[in-house]
């Protein structure tokens, strides 16, 4: 049977096999001059911000474990600790790696072509999956290695979930206000108001402009994914723990093994993540979206053949692996809707919209974010049934893992997307020349895509995820109260709901809110560099870029922390105050709210963004035209949807369904 110690063992193997994909990618020619001059700029912007929401974090970190250490004990203030240890770790890592891939990509556009810069983005983008991937295999597997084992200690790792999750609250909504605050600026003073070409040396933005696409993009990316990844694990382990002796007999009679499942999973998709990166490097020298459409579906082929032997071969019934199947299966669905209503036919129709100006353009990607949500809603609600019927609650955590386990090769992909966009602008930055540019534009257009794919699998896996943890949130408060029920005619469970409902549209309003600040004040410093420095528009002069990273660091790192608390304090208020069932209908509320809020902005600012570039390719007008014009207005509003205020609805309801869970003895 599988050994508690082989998630571990796994889970070391997956960093040692992104450090050799580190080493691989930095063996490769960084450039010289202006070319290696830009790509140290945009590292240090990346690490500075790194450092400076680290910092805070850690004070937030202190607090959560202190009160953690003292309601619940040493073992969750712990397995808090170690969660936001690995989280915080891989961003970092992740982070760092993509601030030296990018450089790296544009000089081998430059010099050896497209094959060799889309290895070098891709790997640059793999290091990212596999350490979120081997991270949270590694930190739950020691946690489980040591608690794993007693009914009354396991309950204990749910803290690791709660301490990821934390980091993700940081990481996604101060990255995602920190990139559109430096996006929007540096675009409407750029190309709106001077008329000169994005990513052009001149824009004071524009630096801040490419350390955004890697805060946001990139550790934002990784800590959204790794929190939904270890939350759904630890979710289907809670539900194992607190299973009926029924409900074990018809899984397969064997606790031990069902609480080993979803790590077992996991082991055997960071396997399959592996494999998936070395087939899109076997056919790297194909154009780029068929090498990575056969990176992502071979691994998730091979992990579904896998998980059936696995699942077989550890005596669990195969209605889990039928689970498997389902969550997997919807996974792909999900991300080919998605690359359908941002990147097909809904995508001309919004372009051609600006043939009558930027209002047709605004309604026609409304109406195509709100059209999108119906059929990956749909999809979801069929894993849930389909999984629930087949395994029960716990199905639907097996489901989520089954969606997710392969996240080394669907994260990878994701973060390729800001690599290949960062190299383009160094080689704009650093006139290497159109056909340089037209490699790197090929690459960043598939990445546009992958990035668009993988926001609506995010949201579809944050969706499963947080249910199976308000799940497990049910059945630990059952396992204290038998006479527990969440039925909607009760007035407490109704007015959680409601007011669960709110809650989306309040961070969503904070989040953009905060971007249209910090851009403002971005502007103002933009257009002060023109007015005042002398020949800067000219190109005789450089530009201050250090003075706009450091407006979009402070004003993220500062317009993050009311969203963050009301996340956090939302759950212990309710809970406390309303008691556990209205705390179940809030959560109920909250996660349907923000499910379908997500997907819409989601998929109307990817929408929005590739209607600009089918424009700027020469379509209705081309650059400087006034549907381009249109296009731009289109992009700028869809920014802050589909990067900041988007994303956060994965954490905010994660965070807290994971927090109720946390604090459910409590309650």
């Amino acid at each position: 049977m599988i050994n508690n110690i082989v998630p571990i063992i796994l889970g070391i193997l997956g960093l040692l096999s992104a450090y050799f994909v580190y080493l691989k990618v930095k063996s490769a020619p960084e450039g010289s001059g202006k070319v290696k001059e830009i790509g140290d700029e945009i590292h240090l912007g990346a690490m500075v911000f790194m450092a400076s929401e680290y910092k805070r974090l850690a004070v937030f970190c202190v607090v959560c474990i202190l009160a953690l250490f003292f309601s619940l004990g040493w073992e969750t203030a712990i397995s808090f600790f170690v969660g936001a240890a690995c989280s915080g770790i891989a961003g970092f890592i992740g982070m760092y790696t993509a601030t030296k891939a990018n450089v790296r990509t544009a000089v081998a556009a430059n010099d050896k072509g497209a094959a060799e810069a889309l290895n070098i983005a891709f790997f640059g983008g793999s290091i990212m999956g596999l350490t979120v991937a081997s991270m949270g295999l590694f930190g739950i597997g020691v946690l489980f290695y040591f608690f794993g084992g007693d009914l009354k200690t396991i309950h204990s790792i749910e803290g690791f979930a709660m301490g990821a999750s934390s980091v993700a609250l940081f990481s996604r909504v101060g990255g995602g206000i920190f990139t559109k605050s430096a996006d929007v600026g540096a675009d409407l003073v750029g190309k709106v108001e001077a008329g000169i070409p994005e990513d052009d040396p001149r824009n004071p933005g524009v630096i801040a402009d490419n350390v955004g696409d890697n805060v946001g993009d990139v550790a934002g990316m990784g800590s959204d994914i790794f929190e939904s990844y270890c939350g759904s694990m630890i979710a289907t382990i809670a539900l194992a723990a607190s299973m009926t002796s029924a409900t074990i007999n018809n899984l397969g009679g064997d606790q031990s093994m069902l609480q080993l499942m979803p790590l077992a999973l996991a082991s055997l998709g960071l396997i399959c993540s592996i494999i998936g990166i070395l087939m899109v490097k076997i056919f790297s020298d194909k154009k780029p979206d068929i090498a990575l459409r056969f990176g992502t579906i071979g691994s998730a082929l091979i992990f579904i053949i896998g998980s059936y032997l696995l699942i077989s071969y550890m005596g669990v019934s195969s209605g889990v692996w039928s689970a498997v199947l389902i969550g997997s299966v919807g996974g792909i669905i999900v991300g080919l809707v998605t690359e359908y209503y941002t990147g097909g036919a809904p995508v001309r129709k919004i372009a051609k919209g600006g043939e009558t100006g930027s209002a047709t353009i605004m309604i026609a990607g409304l109406a195509t974010g709100m059209q999108s949500v119906a059929i990956p809603v749909f999809t979801i609600v069929c894993i849930i049934f389909t999984s629930n019927y087949f395994a029960g609650l716990y199905g639907v955590g097996i489901a989520a893992i089954g969606m997710l386990s392969t996240v080394g090769i669907t994260m990878a992909i994701d973060a390729y997307g800001p690599v290949a966009d960062n190299a383009g602008g160094i080689a704009e930055m650093a006139k290497m020349g159109k056909k340089t540019r037209e490699i790197t534009d090929s690459l960043d257009e598939v990445g546009n895509t992958t990035a668009a794919i993988g926001k609506g699998f995010a949201i579809s896996a944050a969706a499963l995820a947080a249910l199976a943890l308000i799940s497990a949130y049910i059945e630990k408060i059952t396992m204290a109260d038998p006479n527990f029920v969440l039925a909607i005619n009760d007035p407490l469970v109704l007015s959680g709901m409601f007011l669960g409902g709110i809650f989306p549209y309040l961070v969503s309003a904070m989040t953009m809110t905060a971007v249209g600040d910090a851009a403002f004040d971005m502007i103002k410093e933009i257009r002060r560099q023109f007015k005042e420095i002398p020949g800067l528009l000219e190109g005789k002069a450089k530009p201050d870029t250090a003075k706009c990273v450091d407006i979009a660091t402070q004003a993220a790192l500062r317009k993050m922390i009311l969203p963050g608390s009301l996340a956090v304090l939302a759950p212990v208020v309710v809970g406390f105050i309303l008691g556990p069932k209205a705390l179940g209908g809030m959560l109920g509320g909250a996660l349907i709210c923000c499910v379908m809020m997500a997907l819409m902005m989601s998929n109307a600012g990817g929408a929005w963004d590739n209607a600009k570039k089918y424009v700027e390719k020469g379509n209705f007008g081309g650059k400087g035209s006034e549907v381009h014009k249109a296009a731009v207005v289109g992009d700028t509003v869809g920014d802050p949807l589909k990067d900041t205020s988007g994303p956060s609805m994965n954490i905010l309801i994660n965070v807290m369904a994971i927090v109720s869970l946390v604090i459910s003895p409590l309650l």
